[in-house]
């Protein structure tokens, strides 16, 4: 429909919208009309960190194992105190703890707590997406409802501070809602000496705070409305203006110094009032910037300048940094006033390979990259990423942690390694605050572009290429760099090699769904029969057979299930399914981890038998060549393309069936 607007339909879609907008329909009313608002809805009057709260939950709450995939169900139980907030959720991935700590403060900063007279400052290594979770409070602000504000006020005060302090018990009863603040230096001129505003038609005589006019404003980053953000200022010529504004000093030739008229209340601190302040890279400022960003949450108020003395302000503040700055500012006890007044909140790395994943495509797809991009290319670059942020464990290899971090069922000799995730956790002390960052990650995936702009193509071997080099090149010590080309060459080569054999096998085997789901089957019925010592009825003939044990080994020994393990394997599969369909779950060949890995390997095996056709042999007979063209069309519709397709092929024959 919006294709075929014409110039008019244009401009009648604009003019709707102008005029639909809340702060049109209100345009500019007295203190009365806005009065009869807060009696018919008391959270128009809500404070800052409410109404940020409000719009977390807004989007919607749930149970981190509601609607979720199996591997974050194995993780978490219904029980656990764990939310997802859809607020974050198509942003932000693998860092819930995080989340539920930011939430948790703006919860009790909400309900008036100690938490709204503190800084909430989120400390973390570079890239894990402290700023990130700032500016998506930023955007929370700017899709909310507009506010109501004093006109004319720079700080868009809540017009509430206009009831004088011998009323306000009264109104506070009247309306329901608890008054707090006082008007700033310039509405206070306003009010004391009246105020006209000729193109609206008002005109405030002295004193009558009930005809003071009432405006709309919505929240607004660029416009510098409720949404403040300091940047880190240079150390040898900061100055505090930037905080808390200043004097005009061209109007003091008109007015005297203590006059009102003369302030310039647009400091950040100012800017920030109703909403949200950012302090970037807080510890690189002064002492006295820090001094002045306490005593905005602490005390709710500000120093005007000159000689105007202290302006009320309502805002949250969120500061960050690295943990570096965090340590070295932490070290100096001078500064425990104000470590007593932040609420620390860690932002490390994600540690879940799915996760991470998401994050990359989050990446891509805001960005302008539009290469191909092979199966499994995202997995692994996203494992050397967590490969490097993992603390070892005498419990398990980091491989290993890695994928129950995921959770993963990790199989050794034919069983699920039992290891606590909780436990492996609790052993670590700094497990996510160091690594390889998301944009190290991002600009191995531009790099092994460039390298390939003919195929305009990626894989997980140009990739792994590429971090190999950018590893090289990295200031780095010795042993970080040692550990890293190790998980390049080494872990990750093999890993990538188990996945490509099974991508290879499903695309070369005839029906591999249906084979490997056949296997299943047959192998249930004979195992089922086995463990009940009965016999097996063939589903065709109906004949009555004696067990095959010579099937079910070979089953069995592809995870090392050999000898007298064989008959706990056997128990342990059919009580396991048993279990899984009375509670009503479907069961296919993936339902039991360590059978799924026994079968898949069956299947493995039939494509070693034929390494010719795998390898691209030079003579290859007519029946070779129909089972090569098939296993390649097969890997076009898994997401291959050509130029992956021979680069994998090729990669493979190499390194997983040499002669």
């Amino acid at each position: 429909m919006a294709k075929n607007l014409n110039k008019a339909a244009w401009d009648a879609l604009i003019k709707k919208d102008r005029a639909d907008r809340p702060a049109a329909k209100w345009g500019m009313k007295p203190f009365l009309d806005y009065l009869d608002v807060v009696k018919e809805d008391s959270s128009v009057a809500k404070l800052a960190h409410a109404r940020i709260y409000d719009n977390i939950l807004k989007p919607g709450v749930r149970h981190i194992t509601e609607n979720a995939d199996s591997h974050t169900q194995k993780l978490y139980k219904p029980d656990d105190n764990m939310y997802v907030y859809d607020f974050f959720a198509e942003e932000f991935f693998g860092i819930e703890k995080t989340v539920s700590q930011i939430v948790r403060y703006f919860h009790g900063a909400a309900m008036k707590g100690e938490e709204s007279r503190q800084v909430l400052y989120l400390m973390g290594p570079v890239g894990s997406g402290k700023s990130s979770l700032a500016e998506r409070l930023h955007r929370g602000l700017e899709d909310s409802d507009p506010i109501y504000a004093l006109a004319g006020c720079p700080m868009f005060e809540e017009p509430l501070h206009l009831v004088p302090r011998h009323l306000r018990k009264q109104f506070e009863e009247a309306l329901g809602v608890k008054i707090e603040g006082d008007l700033c230096p310039v509405c206070r001129n306003h009010l004391k000496k009246g105020w006209e505003d000729k193109g609206e038609g008002i005109n405030v005589k002295p004193g009558e705070y009930e005809q003071f006019p009432v405006v709309m404003v919505e929240f607004s980053k660029r416009a510098r409305v409720g949404i403040g953000v300091v940047p880190p200022v240079d150390p040898n010529n900061q100055d505090t203006s930037v905080l808390i504004g200043s004097e005009d000093i061209s109007k003091l030739d008109m007015y005297s110094e203590g006059d009102p008229r003369v302030l310039e209340l647009n400091g950040m601190l100012n800017v920030g009032n109703r909403g949200i302040v950012e302090f970037i890279e807080v510890f690189k400022n002064e002492i006295e910037y820090l001094h002045c960003m306490i005593t905005a949450t602490q005390e709710k108020s500000i120093p005007a300048p000159g000689r105007h003395g202290n302006v009320y302000v309502d805002e949250a503040i969120i500061a960050h940094s690295n943990e570096a700055e965090w340590n070295k500012f932490k070290a100096d006890h001078t500064n425990e006033a104000i470590l007593d007044r932040i609420v620390v909140v860690k932002v490390p790395y994600n540690l879940r390979l799915s996760e991470e994943v998401k994050i990359y495509q989050k990446i891509i797809r805001y960005s302008d990259f539009r290469a191909h991009i092979a199966p499994h290319t995202l997995e692994i670059a996203s494992t050397f990423g967590i490969l490097s942020r993992l603390e070892t464990s005498g419990k398990c290899d980091l491989m290993t942690k890695l994928k129950i971090y995921n959770g993963e069922e990790v199989i050794e000799k034919g069983k699920t390694k039992k290891v606590d995730v909780q436990e492996l956790k609790e052993a670590t002390k700094r497990e996510g605050m160091s690594g390889i960052s998301t944009r190290f990650i991002m600009k191995a995936l531009d790099n092994a572009l460039s390298d390939n702009k003919k195929g305009n193509c990626i894989n997980p071997i140009s990739v792994r290429e590429a971090m190999i080099n950018m590893v090289k090149e990295a200031d780095l010590s010795d042993d970080t760099r040692k550990q890293y080309l190790e998980f390049l060459q080494d872990t990750l080569h093999k890993e990538y090699l188990e996945l490509l054999e099974k991508e290879i096998t499903k695309a070369f085997v005839f029906s591999y769904q249906e084979q490997a789901e056949g296997l299943f089957q047959n192998y249930l019925d004979h195992a089922e029969a086995y463990v009940n010592k009965t016999k097996v009825k063939d589903r065709n003939t109906k004949e009555e057979l004696v067990p095959d044990e010579k099937f079910l080994k070979s089953i069995e020994e592809q995870v090392a299930i050999i000898g007298s393990a064989a008959d706990g394997f056997r128990q342990e599969v059919i009580s396991y399914l048993w279990a899984a369909n009375r509670r009503g779950q479907k069961i296919d060949f993936r339902s039991y981890e360590p059978l799924k890995e026994a079968i898949e390997k069956k299947l493995m095996t039939s494509v070693r038998d034929l390494t010719r056709v795998i390898t691209k042999a030079r003579m290859r007979d007519e029946e070779q060549s129909e089972k090569y063209d098939a296993m390649v069309k097969n890997l076009l519709e898994n997401g291959y393309c050509k130029s992956c397709v021979d680069v994998v092929l090729k990669y493979a024959a190499n390194n997983l069936w040499k002669d």
